[in-house]
C-alpha cells in the first residue's frame, strides 16, 4: 500500500473535528431539514444517495425524504436502485399505476434473491407507496419511474426477453430462444457457467447474447409499436437483453479477478444509468435521476484505497467523470447502533449491534463533533479540503457484517472530501425491519431492546 494510505491514529484529529463541527449543518428532522442540501444540489441532474450499510433504517428513510422532494420540487424523472432490473421493473409498473399488484408489498415480491431485506423492508414499502400516491395525481407521461441497475438476474432477464418477444415478434423470439439455449448445459447456475467458460473449458455464450440484443435494438430503430398497456415494454426488454450481455461477461470475469468482476458490475450500472437517461430525456429537457446504492458504489472510487491500490472503479466515479457539473455524490455515515445483516452469504438476516466507530475513521471524527444528525457539505469548502486531505479510515457494512474482524472486513482508507460532495451523518441508527423477519432477527431485536436506553438507538 502506498504511503498515502499509511496514516494511523488512536484518537480523532482535533483539527478535523473542529473543521467538521464548524461546517456541519444540523438536521432537525422537520419538513425543511434538507432545504440547504437541495439548495446546494441546484440543477444537478444526477443525485447519488449512498448508504454505509444495506441494513440501516435511517439511511433508507432519509433517502426517501430527499428523493420525494426532488421529485415534487425539481421534477426528477426516475429513481435508479442497486437492484436487479426485472424485480425493480415490477415496482416501476406499480408506482406508475400499471400491473396487477395491489400493494407495494406485492410489487416488491420479485426481490427474493439474498439479501431479501435490502428492498423488502418496511422503509422501502413506505417509499414505494408514497411515490405511487404522488404519481397518481400526475399525467401518465410525467410519472416518476423506478429502475434497477444491478445484473444478478441473468435467468430472469432471459425469461423476460423471451416473454416480450413471444408476444410482440414470435419469429425473433424463436431465434432468441435458440441462442439463449447456450446456457442450458449449466442448469441455470450462472456461477458454474462463469467457471467453465472463464477457465476456457467450454465456449462462451457471448456472441449469442449480443445478437439477441442487436435484434431488439433493430426493432426499436425500425419503429415497431408494442401492444399492451406498457409504453416502456420495448425499453424493458432491451434493458433485460443488455443485462444478459453484461451478466454473461461478469460471470466469466468472476474467476479471473475480483477487480475485474467488480469493474464489470459497476460499468454495467453506469451503462444502465446512461440508457435510462437517454430513454427519459426529451429535446430541451434532459432527464433527472436519483440513484440509491451503497457508498462503495456511489463515492468516487478514484479517491479510495480500492481505486488507487487495486484499480477498482465505480458508478460514482463514472458519473462524476461524465457529468462533473451535473452530479452530486452524497454519502451516509453512522457511529453505532444496530444493523440488519447476515453473518455469511445466503444466511438469515440478523439484528446486529454496530460497533462504535474507530477514532481514526471519518465516522469517529464526525462522532467527536458531539452532533447527532447533520449535513457536512464537502464540495467547494477549502477548509474541509485541507482538513481531510490525509486519508482516513471509512466503514462499509454490506449484506454481511462481521464485527469481530471489523477493521479487516469493513474499513478502508479514503480521501473523503474528494470522494463525496457531501456527507449525512446520523450518529446512532437502528436496523431496517425486513418484511420477513425470521427468528434470528426478532431474537436479536428483543435482546438489544432489553439493553440500557443509552446504548441502543430505539431507546432515544
Amino acid at each position: 500500500m502506498s504511503s498515502l494510505f499509511q496514516r494511523q491514529a488512536l484518537q480523532p484529529d482535533e483539527r478535523q473535528v473542529e473543521a467538521a463541527r464548524a461546517a456541519a449543518l444540523p438536521l432537525g428532522g422537520g419538513d425543511d431539514e434538507f432545504d440547504e442540501l437541495l439548495r446546494r444540489i441546484g440543477n444537478a441532474r444526477f443525485v447519488l444517495l449512498g448508504e454505509a450499510s444495506h441494513g440501516t433504517h435511517e439511511f433508507y428513510e432519509a433517502r426517501a425524504r430527499i428523493t420525494l422532494r426532488l421529485v415534487a420540487e425539481r421534477g426528477f424523472d426516475a429513481v435508479a436502485i442497486e437492484g436487479d432490473w426485472p424485480d425493480a421493473y415490477r415496482v416501476n409498473r406499480f408506482v406508475r399505476g400499471l400491473g396487477d399488484d395491489a400493494s407495494a408489498v406485492d410489487a416488491l415480491a420479485g426481490f427474493r434473491r439474498f439479501p431479501t431485506w435490502m428492498w423488502r423492508n418496511t422503509a422501502v414499502v413506505d417509499f414505494v407507496e408514497r411515490l405511487r400516491a404522488w404519481n397518481a395525481g400526475r399525467p401518465a407521461a410525467a410519472r416518476t419511474g423506478l429502475y434497477g441497475l444491478d445484473l444478478y438476474s441473468l435467468n430472469a432477464s432471459m425469461a423476460a426477453v423471451l416473454g416480450y418477444l413471444d408476444r410482440e415478434a414470435p419469429d425473433v423470439a424463436a431465434r432468441a430462444r435458440e441462442r439463449y439455449a447456450c446456457f442450458e448445459p449449466f442448469g441455470g447456475d450462472s456461477q458454474v457457467y462463469g467457471l467453465m467458460t472463464g477457465l476456457g473449458s467450454t465456449p462462451s455464450c457471448e456472441e449469442a447474447v449480443i445478437r439477441t440484443l442487436v435484434d431488439l435494438q433493430h426493432r426499436r430503430a425500425q419503429g415497431h409499436a408494442d401492444v399492451g398497456d406498457d409504453p416502456e415494454a420495448q425499453f424493458d426488454a432491451e434493458q433485460n437483453a443488455a443485462l444478459v450481455r453484461d451478466a454473461e461477461r461478469y460471470y466469466r470475469s468472476m474467476y479471473l479477478s475480483d477487480v475485474s468482476s467488480w469493474n464489470e458490475r459497476d460499468t454495467h450500472m453506469a451503462r444502465t444509468l446512461w440508457e435510462i437517461d437517454r430513454h427519459l430525456g426529451r429535446p430541451g429537457r434532459p432527464a433527472r435521476i436519483v440513484v440509491w446504492a451503497h457508498n462503495s458504489h456511489l463515492g468516487d472510487a478514484s479517491q479510495t484505497e480500492m481505486g488507487r491500490a487495486r484499480g477498482e472503479l465505480n458508478l460514482g466515479q463514472l458519473v462524476r467523470e461524465r457529468f462533473p457539473e451535473d452530479s452530486w455524490l452524497i454519502g451516509f455515515t453512522t457511529h453505532d447502533g444496530a444493523v440488519t445483516a447476515a453473518t455469511e452469504w445466503d444466511a438469515a438476516a440478523e439484528h446486529k449491534r454496530v460497533n462504535p466507530s474507530r477514532g481514526d475513521s471519518i465516522e469517529g471524527v464526525l462522532h467527536a463533533t458531539g452532533l447527532h444528525r447533520f449535513l457536512l457539505p464537502l464540495r467547494d469548502d477549502p477548509r474541509l479540503a485541507r482538513a481531510f486531505e490525509p486519508p482516513l479510515l471509512e466503514r462499509a457494512i454490506g449484506v454481511i457484517y462481521r464485527p469481530d474482524t471489523e477493521r479487516q472486513s469493513h474499513y478502508f482508507h479514503a480521501q473523503v472530501a474528494r470522494q463525496f460532495d457531501a456527507l449525512i451523518h446520523i450518529d446512532r441508527t437502528r436496523a431496517v425491519e425486513p418484511l420477513e423477519a425470521d427468528a434470528p432477527w426478532t431474537a436479536g431485536r428483543a435482546a438489544h431492546a432489553r439493553e440500557a436506553p443509552e446504548t441502543y438507538p430505539q431507546g432515544l
